[in-house]
């Protein structure tokens, strides 16, 4: 990580991440009925329950809209802070500015394709997942080295951590939560 990276992580107050094709793979299963599935990473899930831990917030902003999606930021809690159905996503990005108090430069945002750019343009920390178009990836600062869908939420939840020195409070926090001693 570049000393200018690890600087501008340290000023973070909030990670907004685009929905699919970076906790997903981008790819959509419809079935004859019109049910939609997705595939979700546990390891992102996990990594989301890092951020709750200590009261970091996350938000996601889907230009899609879908009951799939719905179901699993309702199984991870992010159902408060989940906007979906509007590819115009300075609307809920401008929206979740002024629920937190918080600037441009205080927001870390990843995505992976065109209609993230201009997030990313504002944002103090825009990030991209390995699986990000080329032209996503010359936006972003930093490029996880895993997919979206593979783990990439919960590689750059970590990024953001260990950059603020509170990984270690982090996990202590959910082992307090998960675990009771027998």
């Amino acid at each position: 990580m570049t000393e200018d990276l690890e600087n501008r992580l340290q000023k973070i107050k909030i990670l907004i991440c685009d929905l699919d094709g970076v906790f997903t793979d981008g790819s959509l299963y419809v079935g004859s009925g019109g049910n939609e599935m997705k595939r979700f990473h546990v390891l992102d899930g996990a990594g989301v329950a890092l951020l709750r831990a200590i009261g970091f917030p996350l938000a996601v902003i889907s230009g899609r809209g879908s009951e799939a999606s719905s179901q699993r930021m309702r199984e991870i809690g992010l159902e408060k802070n989940f906007y979906q159905g509007n590819l115009a996503k300075i609307e809920p990005y401008m929206k979740i500015k002024e629920k937190y108090g918080v600037e441009d430069a205080e927001i870390a945002y990843v995505g992976d394709d065109l209609v993230d750019i201009p997030l990313m343009r504002r944002v103090g920390v825009p990030m991209a997942v390995a699986n990000a178009l080329p032209e996503v990836k010359q936006n972003a600062l930093y490029v996880s080295k895993v997919a979206g869908g593979q783990g990439a939420v919960r590689e750059i939840i970590e990024l953001i951590l260990r950059a603020q020195h509170r990984y270690r409070e982090a996990v202590d926090r959910l082992a307090q939560h998960t675990y009771k001693d027998t």
